[in-house]
């Protein structure tokens, strides 16, 4: 079943107990809010994790810069829908050996010559592109975000937190997040602190 950014807004205004609005553009409070936090909350909510629906690959031509060997010469301009580009291997595998690099607003550095195999974060904006889990996490966020503003109920905001915690859970244990060089099998609950995974 198709779904919008409404269905993802109404569904976070379900998890707080909240009647669903009929448009984000509505001039109701439930919908300004939603309006101000719907783009920025998927964006940072994708570049928080590897999610593996969200991976894409792209061969990015470089340039040298003529900053001379062994140094970080070669530069490759991100594709305009990266979120953040992963770890970068020779052959552009998460499980090939890793080489030096740098990022620079939307310019990465390498030793290594052109062309590049680049791994990112893709900046997926349609709902039907998610992976369900993402859009569990995605609901939860926004309940986060609007929860104090909205009800004024500090018990809302407890429930819409407890709600990301399980959704996050889930998407650990169904391996829909990735980390280096594998898929993560271990728990939300478990990792916490645990910086091998990417992030």
């Amino acid at each position: 079943m198709a779904i919008t950014p409404l269905d993802v807004a109404n569904m976070a205004l379900a998890t707080l107990d909240e009647s669903p609005i009929d448009s984000l553009d509505q001039d109701i409070k439930a919908a300004r809010l939603l309006n101000l936090h719907y783009d920025l909350t998927r964006e940072a909510e994708l570049t928080k994790y590897a999610w593996v629906f969200a991976i894409l690959t792209a061969s990015v031509a470089g340039s040298d810069t003529g900053s001379g060997d062994c140094t970080l010469n070669w530069a490759y301009e991100l594709p305009p829908d990266c979120l953040r580009p992963l770890p970068l291997t020779h052959n552009g595998e998460p499980t090939g050996m890793p080489i030096s690099w740098r990022q620079e607003a939307d310019i990465i550095y390498s030793d290594q010559s052109s062309p590049r195999i680049i791994r990112y974060v893709a900046n997926l904006t349609d709902p039907n592109d998610w992976d369900a889990l993402f859009t569990d996490v995605l609901v939860a966020a926004l309940a986060i975000k609007i929860a104090h503003p909205l009800t004024h109920k500090a018990g809302m905001i407890d429930i819409a937190r407890a709600a990301y915690d399980r959704a996050l859970d889930a998407a650990y244990n169904a391996q829909a997040i990735q980390r280096a060089g594998r898929l993560s099998t271990s728990s939300w609950g478990q990792r916490r602190g645990d910086n091998r995974y990417w992030r």
